[in-house]
């Protein structure tokens, strides 16, 4: 008997089962390259990824990394991991090996596809005697020192040894790793009826047929590509996936949303706003009918110009955590007047959430003003903790019977829609990823030339700015060092843009860093000098 399209599955990789059966011949995922496969081949991939895992003993509870560039493979594996009970780890394949490594130990890992590069990489930082690597591409220098599998051996195992692992709505589907203020990344813990809910609202709310082409701009370890993968899937979409350089080049993706006819865009802000930069402007594409973005504040000029570059699609702003994914959203007008200087509101609530606003001890307030808090059945079930998932109780609060997740952001009730006032913590975003500050700032202090640091951010033009105050009593690196040195600890988005030397830090009458202080000493706009220690420092600003 066929599935109900209408009715939605218990599981995220029911998708692709009730889509390869109905539109076999379709096209599912297709690689910056343009090599693509079909729904039927993307099933048939996934079920050879699940024989391959359940032989090898990876089933319900366990979780298998991915060091993978973006490619339909990458889709195939982390459909097949959840066809065979387990769930997926996305992490950042360019990032630094060191964060990699604690991100694998932390959730105990039992198998990770990657790459040769990134597995000599994570040789080099520290024993992982749970995993079993498998590579997928072959690469000029074969690891030696690990024992490992290849792409060859999950293609010969038989499909029809794939497992039939019963569904569980509450089987944990992936897990995101995000910026930690303990300066260890934390896993966000999705369940599959999380991200169901999410995509089954999403496809209702912005009409996803099998007649759309979606970009697949987000990295898989940011939860926007959880909108990009699963609502093509559901729908019979093709996804179109966008790797690391083509994602940085605004000219590029210009043309490629163009030539591969994309008719729904989802971004952060920030490659929005560099398209719209451009000058010339590129044509308007002709297919384009929605253009979603989050993560971040869209300054109204950026967006404006956007909006005169692209002018045909509509435009949503959505909002939400990794916590909840998306659960509030707003239309942009067709026109943003010249003389709009606010943000556009975050929006109402998606009909899959519920919202409240509570107060600093997580009760209720009546007031217009107050910290967004959400329920519903996006909601994850906790941080991942002690190889399983835990509620943190600092984030969740309970009221009229339900449980509420507190996401720490401050908003405003404006004509029954909410406007977005800031954050009560020393979390920032930037290019829509989350940033603990102080993450960075233990980055920092590790550093064995450093005595002390503190790090601020600022906004400028409307973007995020990172300065990361440095006390050196022997004499500051030089900027391209501080760089180096960053680039092996933190991710790509989480550089500071700019290094200032102090003699020393600013402190508060009880002792503590004054951050207002420094953040005032960003106002004026330094000396650039990457070369001498007492100077004030500058890096280029990370890649977008």
């Amino acid at each position: 008997m066929k599935a109900d399209p209408t009715v939605a599955p218990d599981s995220l990789d029911q998708y692709l089962d009730r889509t390869a059966e109905r539109l076999p011949d379709g096209e599912a995922v297709v690689g910056s390259d343009g090599r693509g496969i079909t729904f039927r081949e993307l099933h048939r991939l996934s079920a050879k990824v699940a024989a391959y895992l359940s032989r090898h003993g990876v089933g319900p509870g366990d979780r298998v990394g991915l060091l993978l560039p973006k490619s339909p493979e990458t889709v195939a594996v982390m459909l097949g991991t959840l066809r065979a009970g387990a769930a997926y780890v996305p992490i950042d394949a360019n990032g630094p090996a060191e964060r990699a490594a604690k991100i694998l130990s932390d959730c105990a890992v039992r198998v990770a596809f990657t790459t040769p590069d990134a597995l000599l990489r994570l040789d080099r930082t520290a024993a992982q005697p749970h995993l079993t690597p498998v590579l997928l591409a072959p690469g000029a220098q074969e690891p030696s020192d690990t024992p490992h599998a290849v792409w060859a051996d999950v293609l010969a195992a038989d499909e029809k040894d794939a497992p039939r692992v019963e569904p569980d709505p509450d089987r944990l589907a992936y897990l995101l790793y995000t910026s930690g203020s303990t300066g260890t990344p934390k896993g966000v813990a999705i369940t599959h009826r999380n991200a169901v809910s999410f995509v089954e609202w999403a496809s209702a709310a912005f009409a996803v047929t099998e007649a759309d082409r979606l970009s697949g701009h987000a990295p898989f370890h940011f939860d926007l590509s959880v909108f990009d993968v699963y609502a093509a899937l559901r729908n019979g979409a093709g996804v179109h996936l966008i790797d690391t350089d083509l994602a940085a080049s605004p000219r590029h993706l210009a043309r490629f949303v163009s030539s591969r006819r994309i008719t729904i865009w989802y971004s952060a802000p920030a490659i929005l706003g560099a398209i719209g930069a451009m000058e010339p402007a590129p044509p308007g594409p002709a297919d384009l009918r929605l253009v979603l973005f989050a993560g971040e504040p869209f300054p109204p000029a950026k967006l404006r110009r956007i909006k005169q570059t692209w002018p045909g699609p509509d435009y949503f702003n959505l909002y939400g955590p990794t916590e909840t994914n998306v659960c509030t959203y707003h239309p942009i007008p067709d026109e943003v007047p010249d003389d709009r200087h606010d943000q556009y509101p975050i929006g109402a609530p998606c009909s899959h959430c519920d919202a409240l606003l509570v107060d600093e001890d997580h009760n209720p307030v009546d007031g217009e003003e107050g910290f967004l808090a959400i329920a519903g059945p996006s909601v994850f079930p906790g941080y991942w903790r002690d190889g399983r998932p835990v509620q943190a109780a600092s984030h969740f609060t309970t009221a009229d019977g339900r449980l509420w997740y507190d996401t720490g952001d401050v908003v405003r009730r404006e004509g029954g829609v909410f406007v977005f006032r800031g954050r009560r913590d020393r979390m920032v975003k930037r290019h829509g990823y989350r940033i603990e500050l102080d993450e960075i700032e233990k980055a920092l202090a590790a550093h064995p030339d450093l005595s002390d640091a503190a790090v601020v951010s600022t906004e400028s033009d409307g973007q995020c700015v990172i300065t990361a105050f440095i006390v050196a009593p022997t004499g500051a690196p030089s900027a391209p060092d501080l760089k180096r040195y960053c680039q092996g600890h933190l991710p790509r988005y989480m550089l500071p843009d700019r290094f200032q030397a102090l003699e020393e830090l600013p402190r508060t009458s009880t002792g503590k860093t004054d951050y207002r202080h420094l953040e005032g000493l960003c106002q004026a706009e330094p000396t650039i000098d990457s070369g001498n220690s007492s100077n004030v420092l500058r890096t280029s600003p990370a890649r977008i």
